[in-house]
This record gives C-alpha cells, sequence and structure tokens, in this order.
C-alpha cells in the first residue's frame, strides 16, 4: 500500500479521491471540492490517498486545523468491490495509522471519523481500533 498526500491541482483528486469522499457527502461535486481545498489549502487542509498495490485509491482522508488550538483528522475508506476484506482490513489499519502519526506531528489534539449510521462494519473496525463513540452528529437538509 502506499499512501500520498495530494496537492491542490492533482488530477488524483478528482480522478481517485472524490468518488471515495462521496461515499460520505454525494452533495460534494467537482468545481465544490476544487473550491474547498483551494481555500483551505493554506489553512491547513490537505487530503491524503491510500492506494493498493494494483493502484486503486483504497481510502481517502482529510486533516484539518479547525481552530487555532484545536486539529482533527477524518478519514473515509471506499467499500471493498471485489477486493479481499483481509487486505482491505490491512490498508484501513495502514491508512489510521499514517493519520495518527500526521495528526501528532502536525500538533492535533483530535482524530475524528464521520461515517454514515448504515456502515456497521465500518463501525466495528473504529472500535477494534480503540476509538470512542463521542458524539452523534446530526443533519438536516434545508432545500
Amino acid at each position: 500500500m502506499t499512501i500520498i498526500d495530494l496537492e491542490p491541482g492533482d488530477e488524483r483528486l478528482i480522478s481517485d479521491l472524490l468518488p471515495v469522499l462521496r461515499e460520505l457527502r454525494p452533495h460534494l461535486t467537482e468545481t465544490l471540492f476544487h473550491e474547498v481545498y483551494r481555500e483551505g489549502h493554506g489553512q491547513g487542509l490537505r487530503f491524503t490517498a491510500a492506494y493498493t498495490d494494483d493502484g486503486i485509491c483504497a481510502g481517502a482522508a482529510r486533516l484539518a486545523r479547525r481552530r487555532q488550538y484545536e486539529h482533527a483528522a477524518h478519514a473515509v475508506r471506499r467499500r471493498p468491490g471485489d477486493h479481499r476484506r483481509r487486505t482491505l482490513h490491512r490498508h484501513r489499519q495502514r491508512l489510521l495509522a499514517h493519520l495518527e502519526r500526521h495528526a501528532r506531528d502536525a500538533g492535533c489534539h483530535h482524530l475524528t471519523l464521520d461515517s454514515g449510521t448504515h456502515r456497521t462494519g465500518a463501525h466495528r473496525f473504529y472500535l477494534r481500533e480503540r476509538m470512542d463513540i463521542a458524539a452523534f452528529h446530526f443533519a438536516k437538509e434545508l432545500r
């Protein structure tokens, strides 16, 4: 597995990362994604992609400075598809370990993850990795 930090303008942001990010945020358009990253990059926003040995983006993460003294890292994972679950489990563990190191090196105080309520397998993984359920995230569409 290869873990790569992607800079604004990198074509892999759209071809590889955006489909993974849309699993949690289906409203995210290519235009909005570019705007958010261009604006946020100068404030510490970074995106990381984890690639399998076959060159498939298996996971994506966002490291963001949320407030002056509070930092957080967020991660999402691509659904298994035709990849073996055991291999994906190792990729998830390595991506999470990478994020923890990256967050600590950046002076982060928290590592947080958003996960859809239907993703029970992901929840089991996060709990096995000694993460706590610290909050429920509520949303309301205002269209």
